[in-house]
């Protein structure tokens, strides 16, 4: 099974271009679409779900010798498509089992019989049981995003798309939503949208990262941040030095720790004489390539420019 994604573009009424020439090619498994937000990642999904058109280009999905082309054919990718979008609304007085089984009848599950039992595996799945006679007005963040993706697994997909779906919760309740997610990858394709480092870090072992609709980098996150090593500096300076420490050097971060600036610093050689050199992260990858600093071919330890990610 393979989701295929080309030449892709997307500009809005008000001229603001969303998606510029996207290319990507999804595999099984958990798949991050890293970026900023306002970045085109939610653009790109509802391209992917059908929910829009995009301008040119083409999106198809080959799942067991099967070429769905997702334009022409939307009802065939909807039948395989569980979508969990950034923002859903829910009956906040309906309690959580009365509305699954009315969104499973929805889905096509008649069947009385049949539709209790795919309701009873969902809500056991999402660890929903013991909330299924609640509310959903009373649901935490995490529990409405955990019902979300139970109303998504109706259909048994074979394409889940989840747009920002950590944002907001807890660590508990993310550590929760994002190993749920993982297991849904071992069936599935899951595209797991974000502008969170962390989400894809810990969970996707390919990523794509995007930048004014125009994707920057694609391949293994663990390669990508192998590929920095010996580049990345760590230097503590004083606050009134930030400004020329900008100017002068690659600054990929700064935090603050105790009260003093402590910058992360690219380059091929250590910048300051007292700068320390340090493990690189995802975050120093994803820095780098919003900046422009280091290639995407560099980060696939390529030497050639040949299917590079536009830069």
């Amino acid at each position: 099974m393979q989701l295929h994604i080309e030449n892709v573009s997307k500009t809005y009424p008000n001229g603001t271009q969303a998606l510029k020439d996207v290319t990507l090619s999804i595999g099984p498994g958990m798949y991050g679409l890293l970026g900023p937000n306002g970045a085109g990642k939610s653009t790109l999904m509802r391209s992917i779900a059908t929910l829009q058109q995009p301008d040119t280009g083409s999106i198809w999905l080959d799942d067991n010798g099967e070429t769905i082309d997702v334009q022409s054919d939307p009802g065939a990718i909807r039948r395989r498509l569980g979508y969990l979008p950034q923002s859903f609304g829910l009956y906040p007085k309906a309690t959580a089992g009365r509305l699954l089984h009315y969104l499973a009848t929805l889905k096509g599950l008649t069947d009385r019989s049949e539709r209790t039992k795919t309701v009873d595996l969902l809500f056991e799945r999402t660890n929903l049981s013991d909330a299924r006679s609640q509310r959903l007005g009373g649901f935490s963040g995490g529990m409405k995003q955990r019902f979300g993706i139970a109303v998504a697994l109706l259909n048994d997909p074979r394409l889940i798309i989840v747009d920002e779906p950590t944002a907001g919760l807890d660590p508990a309740e993310r550590t929760r939503f994002l190993n749920l997610l993982s297991e849904l990858g071992e069936e599935s394709i899951v595209i797991l949208s974000t502008h969170i480092v962390n989400d894809v870090r810990e969970m996707c072992t390919e990523m794509a990262i995007i930048r004014e609709g125009a994707i920057r980098f694609e391949g293994s996150p663990l390669t990508a941040v192998q590929h920095m090593d010996g580049t990345v500096w760590e230097q503590t300076i004083e606050k009134d030095a930030v400004d020329d420490y900008e100017a002068e050097y690659d600054v990929l971060s700064a935090k603050f720790v105790g009260g003093r600036p402590v910058l992360r610093l690219y380059g091929a050689e250590p910048p300051t004489t007292t700068a320390q050199a340090v493990a690189p992260t995802l975050e120093d990858v994803y820095f780098a390539r919003m900046q422009e600093l280091v290639s995407a071919d560099a980060l696939r330890g390529s030497r050639s420019s040949t299917g590079a990610a536009q830069a």
